[in-house]
């Protein structure tokens, strides 16, 4: 793609680097095959391709965008699966991050749009102001009708009961009980501590399980992907900073085989640490370390090979690859492959590669559109005909959840049930808990 952007715009490395990314692309439109939006609206404008055409004229342009490229852009999921579709290498996750970053900070959205985002980048950054948040859920959701739509959104993936804080929760070291493996720090996450301990809880007793130390420090708070992927910039730095010097403390200390993210959309940010912090002096070498220990738990546990099961399982589970699992960390075999060692009967979902509508905020942000694919999802998965749903990513299991009739589950969860840990709390009355074959 040929470029137009002036010496003065190009002595920015922001847009110097979105240039090299916009002239990678050849209008090849082999992305809009594989694109959610452009699936459902059928609106080039909507697509990855007509996106990055927009996100061109944008940057070139400079200062405030137009209404209508800020819509465009506000509905792209950052689904990244146009990536891995496209053969000429096109790195459109920098790309419309960038744009992201330019649109906060050149356009003035509407009053509510404004308040909206502000909210739930504070709201979910911050695990003790979102519990009280989702208690008081409860108390509005006979309200919801009156509510505007987007915060009808919100509520309805509200939980119906908060859980009590967890053990995990508290910093501090998980240690094994016979030689130790590996030694690494655990992301809690910020909302997943709050709307899903169990997840914490049933990676720290697998891994532990399995021979790792698991460190939680307390000032890891947050990998600051939510406000960045809005656009905020300096919160989403000034939150990963925060995490990366925690983790920078304890390499230096004991040290650390690998830093653990049992949230795909998590793992992804963390592993980009090096791209976001490349021009920060103070921060660019430590951001690259930590960015080359991140692994997802599967990553980990598929290196270290899961210990024999315990039960006999087999109950047939459909596993949903997340899109930040799949198209951002490249990583698919993984989580089938233990799953299966686990003795489940793992079924493929058709049309695996879309997404379920999640994708952060936007289920909150774009509601009628992720919850179209959402359906789309929920009936793909009842076309396989398993017991149980596991995903690798809790926006995802929230989701999903809302609108299907099985169990949805984080893939540690099964992993620990079946070599040894209890059984995943969703699956508690249906009937897939119990220990027959299903497959």
């Amino acid at each position: 793609m040929q470029t137009n952007f002036t010496l003065a715009q190009l002595a920015d490395p922001a847009i110097r680097d979105s240039e090299a990314i916009l002239r990678a692309c050849v209008h090849c439109g082999f992305c809009t095959a594989t694109c959610p939006t452009y699936t459902i609206l059928g609106d080039e404008l909507d697509s990855p391709r007509g996106r990055i055409y927009q996100i061109k004229a944008m940057l070139e342009q400079g200062g405030p965008p137009p209404a209508a490229t800020v819509k465009h852009i506000d509905r792209c999921l950052s689904c990244l699966s146009c990536m891995t579709t496209c053969p000429s290498g096109v790195h459109y996750m920098h790309l419309v991050d960038h744009a992201r970053a330019h649109i906060e900070h050149t356009h003035r959205r509407p009053l509510a749009d404004r308040a909206t985002r502000a909210l739930l980048a504070r709201l979910l950054t911050r695990p003790a102001t979102l519990r009280v948040a989702m208690l008081g859920a409860t108390a509005a959701r006979p309200f919801r009708a009156l509510l505007p739509k987007r915060l009808r959104a919100m509520l309805a993936l509200a939980p119906s009961h908060v859980p009590n804080p967890s053990a995990s929760d508290r910093p501090g070291t998980h240690t094994v009980a016979g030689p130790r493996r590996k030694r690494v720090a655990l992301l809690l996450g910020c909302a997943q501590r709050v709307l899903a301990p169990a997840i914490n809880e049933a990676t720290i007793r697998l891994l532990t399980r399995h021979g790792v130390e698991v460190v939680v420090s307390r000032a890891a708070t947050c990998c600051g992907a939510l406000p960045h992927h809005m656009g905020q910039e300096e919160m989403a730095r000034a939150l990963a900073k925060a995490t990366i010097d925690a983790w920078i403390a304890e390499v230096a200390g004991e040290g650390l085989d690998a830093v653990i993210v049992n949230a795909s959309g998590c793992g992804t940010s963390v592993k980009d640490y090096g791209h976001l912090f490349r021009d920060d002096p103070a921060y660019a070498a430590k951001a690259a370390h930590i960015a080359g220990l991140a692994r997802d738990v599967t990553e980990l546990l598929a290196e270290l090979g899961l210990a024999a099961p315990v039960i006999p399982t087999g109950q047939a589970v459909a596993y949903h690859a997340a899109c930040s699992m799949q198209h951002g960390q490249k990583l698919k075999e993984p989580p089938r492959a233990l799953l299966r060692a686990a003795g489940f009967a793992v079924r493929e979902i058709p049309d695996g590669h879309l997404c379920c509508g999640s994708a952060g905020t936007y289920n909150m942000l774009q509601p009628d559109l992720a919850d179209e694919l959402r359906a789309r999802k929920v009936a793909a998965i009842a076309s396989t005909g398993a017991a149980i749903v596991a995903a690798g990513n809790l926006g995802c299991i929230t989701q999903i959840a809302a609108g299907a009739n099985l169990p949805v589950v984080h893939t540690v969860e099964l992993l620990d049930w079946a070599t040894g840990g209890p059984p995943p709390q969703a699956l508690a009355g249906t009937g897939a808990d119990s220990a027959a074959p299903g497959a």
